[in-house]
């Protein structure tokens, strides 16, 4: 009754969504404060009418706007439904074993390797230094087809430096494409947008579901030279030729619009997040260098399913990977501070 391919895939799975009582909820990276006032009043004042008709198929307005900010051309700019969907896109326009496997970090993402089962497409986890950072030098050695890497990277919020980019771009063969996977650069680090025009191979994908408050709405883009966004417009033209409907193109127009909005609330994650590490670190925990909006962190004394456990009795959910050498920690989402502060509070009574 099914294909081969179908009873080979391993799904993504996606953090608990428990409807048995009511949480402190830590534990999907979710932005704790509301999008830009800006969005409301473009969801107040729509009209239903319209939606009859089909979306504009390539967002053309968002991509602009998008384009500008960024201080690129139009044609650099394609947008989808959240980043999922582009980085499906990539796989698909881009990566191919005949090449070689394609690279990314033995602690990463775990949807890197779902589509990669997904397309049938190699693939080879290059191990993380032993401090959890990113080993760019691993990267260069190995005949592959392309790379992916998210920075920060995720489940260790981890930056790569703008310099370490620049140096693996520099070393890295000119034929393959390397994807940056930025859903979290807004919370402290450096965007390698700035790389584009120099390495007409590099492709940096983004999401307007952590840093613009809109994980409900499914909202991504990439940006890159024309030819790799022309490949990504074939991908979806073969897929879906109207990917984001019309009310989410004027909601991350609005969303993106308000940069004193955007700010603000970054701002208050990045001060909470160092807030709630310094807490952790006072009380013996690990935590790790983080510049993302959320922290991975370790107890002294219990194991992150002790942890994880734990905290939900006391109506708190955090993440906990069942992984062989992540299993020490548990990721803790940033949350507002009345949020931080009762998590420290269960924390310092487990």
């Amino acid at each position: 009754m099914y294909s081969e391919r179908f009873t080979k895939l391993t799904p993504y799975v996606p953090g608990e969504q428990p409807q048995d009582r009511s949480y402190i909820k830590l534990n999907t990276n979710e932005n704790p404060y509301a999008p830009a006032p800006g969005v409301a009043e473009v969801l107040q004042a729509y009209d239903a009418e319209t939606l009859r008709r089909y979306p504009d198929p390539n967002a053309e307005a968002l991509c602009h706007l998008i384009a500008d900010t960024h201080g690129l051309k139009r044609e650099q700019v394609m947008v989808g439904n959240g980043s999922d969907e582009i980085l499906s896109f990539v796989f698909f326009a881009f990566f191919d074993s005949a090449r070689g496997p394609l690279l990314f970090p033995e602690h990463t993402y775990s949807f890197y390797p779902v589509y990669c089962d997904y397309y049938n497409i190699a693939y080879k986890k290059v191990p993380l230094n032993e401090d959890y950072s990113i080993n760019i030098d691993g990267y260069v050695r190995e005949k592959s087809c392309g790379l992916i890497i998210p920075n920060p990277n995720a489940p260790t919020g981890i930056l790569l430096s703008l310099d370490s980019v620049t140096s693996l771009m520099e070393r890295w063969p000119e034929d393959r494409v390397v994807v940056v996977d930025e859903a979290y650069v807004d919370f402290g680090g450096e965007s390698a947008v700035s790389l584009i025009d120099r390495f007409p191979n590099l492709l940096v994908v983004r999401t307007f579901s952590k840093s613009y408050s809109l994980a409900g709405s499914r909202l991504g883009w990439a940006m890159g030279h024309a030819d790799l966004i022309q490949a990504l417009y074939a991908v979806k033209d073969s897929f879906n030729s109207y990917p984001v409907d019309t009310v989410t193109q004027k909601v991350g127009m609005a969303a993106m619009a308000d940069r004193a909005w955007f700010d603000q609330t970054r701002g208050r994650v990045m001060v909470e997040r160092e807030r709630v590490s310094k807490a952790l670190t006072a009380l013996g925990w690990r935590v790790l260098p983080s510049a993302a909006n959320f922290v991975f962190a370790g107890a002294p004394a219990l194991d992150g399913k002790a942890v994880y456990e734990g905290l939900k009795a006391k109506g708190v959910l955090v993440r906990f990977f069942n992984k062989e050498g992540l299993t020490p920690f548990v990721r803790i989402t940033i949350g507002t501070a009345e949020e931080n502060t009762a998590l420290l509070e269960a924390v310092a009574s487990l």
